[in-house]
This record gives C-alpha cells, structure tokens and sequence, in this order.
C-alpha cells in the first residue's frame, strides 16, 4: 500500500461535512446510537466516559481497565455501564460498535489494532502510536477493513481552533508568512519522553488541522536542553519548513514559571493571535503588517525610495460559542462513522504528528540539523 494512494482520500473527505453540514447529518442520525467502549480509567478515561454518556449518537457500554475497581469508581455506584478489566470480553460484544483507547500510548498498536481486527471502530488519544511504524500499521489496518479511525486532537475541535480554520483555509489571512506557537508551563517532568512527545503533539495537530490541503510541512530542525539533569530534554525549540517556503515555530517548556498558551498565524493581509488563557479574547485578528511594492509598479524616480511600508489598521476580536472541545470530538466521531468518510481527524492526520515527532528526535540527536519528513495530507 503506498503513502500516495491514500493520502488523496484523506484530501477528499477532510473538508466535507463541515460547520453546518455536520449538524445536518447529525440530526439525520437514525435513534439507535453506537455502541461504544472506553478503554482505560486513568488520566484520560474519565473525561471520555462523561463526554460519551452525554452524547445522543453514543451509547456507552463498557469501561475496561486493568484494575477494574478503579473503572468502577469512575462509573459510580448507579451506572449501568459495565466495568471490567476482560478486555477479550469487550470485543467480544457485538452490541460494541466503537472503542476509544485512553491507555499509554506503548499500548496503543495492541490495543486499537485488536479493535480493529474485531470490526470496532477506533478512537486513539494522542499520539496516535508510540512510532510512525506503528501508526502506519492502525491506519493500513483501518483502511482495509473500511472502519473509521480517529485521533483525538483535542483542540482541533475548540471553537477558537475552528475558526482559526475557516480563517485560513477561506484565504481571510492571505498567504501565510509563518506560523508561531508557544506551549510553557511549570509542568510535570515525565520519566520516559521529552518535552518535544509530552507537549508539541498539541501544537503540531493543530497546525496540521489549520493549513491549507496544499500547505504542509516538509522538514524540521530542533533544539532542545536539560539544564536539570532530567535524563531528556525539558526545553526545545522546533522549526518546520513549509512548502511554501514559509516556517512554523513551536517552543515548548516544562521549566518556565509562568504559563503561555499561544499561537500566532500570519498572512499577507492580516494576522491572528489565538490566546488559550484568555476566555474573554480567544481570538484577536490584527489588520497590520507589511505590505511589498513591486518595482514594476511603481515609476523609475520612485524606485530608489522603499519598497517596504507598513500597515497598521484595526484589531477585531470574533465572538466564539463556548462549546467542550470533547463533546465536538465525540459527535465528529459520530458523523465520520455514520458516514463513512474520514475524521476531521483521522488516521493520517495522527500519522503526520509522528513523522514530525520523529523526525525531530533526529533532529536532536544531530545537534539541530534539518531532517526532511515521509509524509503531507
């Protein structure tokens, strides 16, 4: 099976279904909802298992989790959802339509690639698999069998994030320039992956989410730092080239003591700066930057002066509908099914967060060189 005949696919069905369309097929859901299972209790779990239960396309059957008293902690003594640590058993049910797999992403390759060899549909936290080879394997899987698989990029689905989308893909922002994103905090130091696995996946599922189908990144460099002897870099820095020629940057950081979550999308016409802490101003978009004479266009006396002059114009904040980023990830998986077309995003969309993770390990271990990637949508 070859990258180039399936990436197309994934072109074709990421920009159908969307905004209204999607609410559409949504209340044209026949009543009977899927059945769904949630595997794992831990961290992640719980927030899925609440998110499917309040969904009208799910039906929430099981919580399977190694330690079966926790999964039934989770529930709650008056739930009629199933506990129990019988992964076998889960599959085994025919009334499962679906599972969503909430356990450590070194499991990820067994535990989705069973479900899909039972006929289940597949829902994956980030990241998609511990390694691009791994994840290649789910999404060559799930395409042979036609069953949707679907990662859980979380913030794809927050409202900001989406119109963010709409943004740039309907050319509002013009061409775009570069894209910066910041992700820092005092966080939790983890013990078996760096900061660029625990933190970027965020960032770089967004980018993936924003751009263009004919804008992707094409190589990466990184540089990272373990100032406290943490045994993987608690610092990086990552830069990808596009295409286009245009760069994105993405700085993450378990050490800084404030925390900033922002990402900056610059085009030729206007700029957006998308502020996750700040609930009153998500989203501002700036009609400044700079704006290129061309020499042809001007007249031979005027061609000595600059070329270069600046735009400064309004800053317009859209008013976005508060709405959980889970609950919108879970009725996308909903309509992906019942359709049968592919997740906003899918498998390849999770596959191309990989190549981008692996590729800056690489980029690590040579002391920041540039390491092209396999994959674009």
């Amino acid at each position: 099976m070859k990258e180039s005949e399936k990436e197309p696919e994934k072109e074709s069905g990421k920009d159908t279904a969307t905004g209204a369309g999607r609410a559409a097929i949504a209340s044209a859901w026949p009543t009977k909802p899927l059945g769904v299972a949630v595997i794992g209790a831990g961290y992640w779990g719980p927030n899925l298992v609440r998110n499917f239960q309040s969904s009208p396309g799910f039906r929430l059957r099981w919580l399977c989790d190694l330690d079966a008293d926790r999964a039934r902690k989770v529930l709650g003594g008056y739930s009629t959802v199933q506990a129990t640590s019988d992964y076998a058993a889960v599959l085994a049910d025919p009334a499962v339509d679906a599972v969503a797999v909430a356990t450590p992403a070194g499991t990820h390759l067994d535990v989705a690639l069973a479900a899909l060899r039972a006929g289940k549909h597949v829902l994956v936290e980030k990241p998609l698999a511990a390694t691009y080879e791994d994840g290649l394997k789910l999404v060559t899987e799930a395409e042979e069998r036609g069953l949707t698989l679907m990662c859980d990029h979380t913030y794809c689905y927050t409202p900001a994030v989406a119109r963010i989308r709409d943004m740039v893909r309907s050319g509002e922002l013009g061409e775009i320039q570069f894209v910066d994103s910041v992700r820092i905090n005092l966080g939790l130091v983890q013990k078996d992956i760096d900061v660029l696995w625990d933190l970027a996946p965020h960032d770089l599922s967004v980018l993936d989410f924003i751009l263009p189908d004919n804008i992707r990144p094409v190589a990466v460099a990184a540089h990272g730092a373990d100032p406290i002897g943490a045994g993987q870099s608690c610092v990086a820095y990552l830069t990808l080239t596009l295409n286009t020629g245009a760069i994105a940057h993405v700085h993450v950081n378990w050490l800084s003591p404030v925390k900033v979550r922002t990402t900056m999308v610059s085009g030729s016409k206007r700029t957006l700066v998308w502020d996750d802490l700040n609930p009153t101003q998500r989203v501002a978009v700036f009609d400044r930057g700079v704006d290129m004479t061309h020499p042809q266009e001007i007249g031979a006396d005027e061609r000595r002066d600059t070329l270069v002059s600046y735009r400064t114009g309004d800053m317009v904040a859209p008013a976005l509908v508060e709405k959980e980023a889970l609950r919108s990830m879970v009725e996308e998986f909903a309509a992906a099914i019942r359709t049968r077309r592919p997740a906003l995003t899918d498998g390849w969309a999770g596959l191309q967060v990989l190549d981008i993770l692996e590729a800056a390990s690489r980029s690590l271990e040579f002391r920041g060189a540039v390491v092209g990637l396999r994959t674009g949508r």
